[in-house]
Formats: C-alpha cells, structure tokens, sequence
C-alpha cells in the first residue's frame, strides 16, 4: 500500500513539473507575441506621426524639372546634329562617293 501512495505521489510530482514546463513555455510564447505587437504598435505609431518625407507637390516639381531639362537636352542635340554634324556628314560621305581618282 506504501508504494502505491508512493506511485501516487510521484505520479502527481511529475505531472505537476510538466504542466509548470508547458505553463511557462506558454507565458513565454505570450510575453513574446506580446512585446512582438507592442513593438509593431510603437513603429506604426512613430510612423504615423513622422511628419517627414516628400510630399505630391515635391515629387511633381521633380519630375516637371527632369522633364523639362531632358526636353532642353534632346532639342538642342536634335539642333546640333541637324544644323552641324549632318551636313558635314553628307557632303563628306557625297565626296567619298564621287571620288575620281
């Protein structure tokens, strides 16, 4: 009869070890998804409140700039090659062909 209350006893020791491993693997699984949304709550929150950053208005005055200075660019290298280089070019590639030598 001793060793059954023995084996009892042992019994309920060791199923109490257990549940305190389950119960603290438990609380730690949620102190960690706890600190994980609190952690997301204080970066969106310093997100939201963040008054940096470009605004519309910047950005289209960006791309209005870059537009117009590669506009400014293409017509003038359109000019160039039109007035200068291509004229040159023909006359020295006519000259080439009528070549009498």
């Amino acid at each position: 009869m001793r060793n059954f209350f023995k084996s009892i006893n042992n019994t309920a020791r060791a199923a109490k070890a257990k549940f305190n491993a389950v119960k603290s693997a438990v609380c730690r699984k949620i102190r960690s998804a706890r600190a994980a949304a609190y952690r997301l709550a204080v970066r969106s929150n310093t997100m939201l409140a963040a008054n940096r950053g470009e605004n519309f208005v910047d950005s289209g005055i960006k791309i209005l700039i870059a537009v117009v200075i590669g506009a400014l660019l293409l017509g003038g290298l359109y000019a160039l090659f039109g007035d200068t280089i291509m004229p040159t070019v023909t006359q020295k590639v006519k000259d080439m062909f009528n070549f009498k030598g």
